[in-house]
C-alpha cells in the first residue's frame, strides 16, 4: 500500500434542479468554493420534467428556463465521475423536487454496481418561506445518500459564514419571500463554504482510495 496526496485534482459535480434560478446562483456559488480549493468542477442542472404551459405562465420560472437553454444537463456518468457531489433543490412540500428525485431514481445500476459507495455528497436548498421546509428537504434528500453508502459532508457550524446566513447546519439555504428576492451575499458565502468543504473532505477521501485504505 503507498501513501501520499491525489495526483490529480478532486473532482466534484455540483447537480441541481431550480426552477426561477434562486438554487442555480446557488449551485454556482458552491462550485467557486470548490474550485477555490483546486477541484475539478462539474456545473450541471438536471431536465426539466414541467408542462410548457405551466413555465410560461409564471415568469420567474420562464425566464430562468431561457438562461439555462445552453448550459450541460446532468447526466449518470457525472455521478460515477465525481469524488464529491453537491445537489441542490427548492423545496417541494418539504421534499425534494421531483425533476432532482427523476435523477436519482435513474441511479440504480450504479447503486447496484457499489460505484456510488463512499462517494461524498452534501446537500443545499431555497424555500419561499423560513418554515418552507428547508431542513427537511435536505434531510429527505439524504434518504438517498444513505441506501448508496455515501459519506454525508453537513455544511455543520464549521465557519462563521453559516450563522450569518441563517445558521441552518444541515445545508446551505436560502428564503425567497414572495417578490422574487435572490440569494444575498450572506448565502452565496455559505455556499461558497460548503463548496470548499465538500472538496476539502473529498479529497481526503479520494485520496484514501487511490491509497487502498478504501474500496
Amino acid at each position: 500500500m503507498t501513501s501520499g496526496e491525489l495526483t490529480r485534482p478532486v473532482r466534484v459535480a455540483v447537480i441541481y434542479y431550480s426552477a426561477t434560478g434562486n438554487v442555480h446562483a446557488m449551485a454556482h456559488a458552491l462550485g467557486d468554493g470548490a474550485a477555490e480549493r483546486g477541484a475539478d468542477v462539474r456545473l450541471r442542472h438536471v431536465a426539466e420534467l414541467a408542462e410548457e404551459m405551466l413555465i410560461t405562465a409564471n415568469q420567474y420560472w420562464a425566464q430562468h428556463r431561457v438562461a439555462v437553454e445552453g448550459e450541460p444537463i446532468a447526466q449518470l456518468a457525472d455521478l460515477e465521475w465525481a469524488d464529491g457531489i453537491a445537489f441542490g433543490t427548492p423545496t417541494r412540500f418539504g421534499n425534494l423536487a421531483a425533476q432532482l428525485k427523476m435523477f436519482l431514481d435513474q441511479a440504480g445500476d450504479l447503486w447496484q454496481q457499489g460505484r456510488l459507495v463512499n462517494k461524498v455528497a452534501t446537500a443545499f436548498t431555497a424555500s419561499q418561506t423560513t418554515h418552507g421546509g428547508q431542513e427537511s428537504t435536505i434531510l429527505a434528500l439524504n434518504n438517498t445518500l444513505y441506501h448508496w453508502g455515501a459519506i454525508i459532508v453537513p455544511l455543520g457550524y464549521s465557519v462563521h459564514e453559516a450563522f450569518n446566513a441563517g445558521g441552518n447546519p444541515y445545508g446551505a439555504s436560502f428564503t425567497s419571500g414572495r417578490t422574487g428576492t435572490r440569494p444575498d451575499e450572506e448565502t452565496l458565502s455559505a455556499a461558497r463554504a460548503q463548496g470548499a468543504r465538500l472538496a476539502d473532505v473529498a479529497r481526503a477521501i479520494a485520496t484514501a482510495r487511490a491509497n487502498g485504505q478504501l474500496t
